[in-house]
C-alpha cells in the first residue's frame, strides 16, 4: 500500500496535504478513486498519477485537493 507516496511529497506538498500514519491509507482510498484504478492496484495507480502529474500537474494538485 502507498508505494508510491515516496515519489509524492512535492505534489502532497503542494496540495497541502500532510500524509500521516493515520491517514495514509485514507489518501490511498482517495487518490486510486481520483484515478479510476480498483483500491490497492499500486502499480497501475502510480501508472496513472505520473501521466497526469505530466500530462497536468496544477489539475491534478486540485483534484486531490478538493477530495481531501
Amino acid at each position: 500500500m502507498t508505494c508510491y507516496f515516496r515519489h509524492m511529497k512535492d505534489v502532497f506538498e503542494n496540495a497541502g496535504v500532510e500524509v500521516t500514519k493515520e491517514n495514509r491509507k485514507d489518501i490511498d482510498r482517495k487518490i486510486h478513486s481520483i484515478v479510476g484504478v480498483e483500491y490497492k492496484n499500486c502499480s497501475a495507480t502510480w501508472r496513472e498519477v505520473k501521466r497526469r502529474i505530466a500530462d497536468d500537474e496544477e489539475a491534478f494538485v486540485d483534484e486531490l485537493r478538493a477530495v481531501l
